[in-house]
């Protein structure tokens, strides 16, 4: 299917038809956000299913009764998806968890009025594109991403869904009230889980003692992640994600861009990021 028929377009970028109906997205424009609500904000498969492990973790301060009893999905929901609707998300007691694939500039008024946390991941985009191409090949609500050379044409110009992966992180990089966004990567997660563990938790504003801090690191690593039901998403019907394609936590790995991408295509990516983040003054680890 095309992206007319799978897609909607809201506020310039591309989402998906089934998830964001139009009655979701005007429930995330009218929504009332609270000054200690705590967001996780990713560029899709930038780490977002990660962090819905960790943080739910950290604020039940290592209980782990939350993810091994609730979908990932309905533990820190998206604001924009349909699902939001329904879950009296209002109702929630403080802090109230949530993740959000929006750019920064598509944010709603409520946000910037009171200022929430928000936790911003981001990952190499090359990994992002690998990951996607994989994704964009198993769920049925996204256009098949056909050869990779066709899909990295619409990655590189944001004709995939929300848009451009570099306007995107340019655009959180640059958001007001800084104070208020911790900018961590998929990469740093990777090289010490503990210690990322530790700096979202002084974020968030837990203590955690060393003991429940390793507690968290453990049970979120990808081996263990990948056989909880709560969070693998084979709760989700194969007509929607046929994970006999590819699985959704499929590697959990840096790099895995090198075992898809030709050199020419190297040249392309890297042609197109140096122009595209000139000017971009923030140290990225995949650099």
């Amino acid at each position: 299917m095309t992206e007319a028929e799978l897609y909607s377009e809201y506020k310039g970028v591309y989402v998906p038809k089934l998830l964001h109906p139009p009655e979701s997205l005007k429930f995330l424009e009218e929504f009332t956000f609270r000054h200690d609500d705590i967001i996780v904000v990713t560029y899709p498969k930038s780490g977002t299913t990660w962090m819905q492990e960790i943080v739910p973790l950290i604020q039940s301060e290592g209980d782990l009764t939350p993810v091994v009893s609730i979908p990932n999905w309905d533990r820190m929901p998206w604001l924009e998806e349909h699902r939001s609707i329904v879950l009296n998300l209002d109702q929630r007691p403080s802090p109230r968890m949530f993740a959000s694939h929006f750019h920064y500039s598509m944010m709603p008024e409520s946000y910037f009025r009171a200022k929430p946390k928000v936790i911003y991941v981001m990952r190499s985009p090359k990994d992002v594109f690998t990951s996607s191409f994989h994704y964009y090949g198993m769920a049925s609500y996204l256009v098949n991403p056909g050869t990779t050379d066709e899909f990295l044409e619409k990655f590189l110009n944001g004709k995939v869904m929300f848009g451009s992966w570099f306007d995107h992180v340019k655009g959180w990089l640059n958001a007001e009230d800084k104070d208020r966004v911790m900018y961590i990567s998929y990469e740093e997660m990777i090289l010490d889980l503990n210690d990322s563990v530790s700096r979202i938790a002084c974020f968030m504003g837990k203590s955690l003692s060393e003991e429940v801090t390793k507690k968290i690191a453990d049970h979120c690593t990808f081996k263990n992640m990948k056989q909880n039901k709560m969070s693998n998403y084979s709760l989700v019907p194969e007509e929607f994600m046929d994970q006999k394609k590819s699985e959704f936590l499929r590697k959990g790995i840096t790099g895995d861009w090198k075992n898809l991408f030709t050199e020419a295509q190297i040249e392309k990516f890297d042609a197109v990021y140096e122009e595209k983040m000139k000017g971009v003054n923030f140290k990225f680890l995949w650099d």
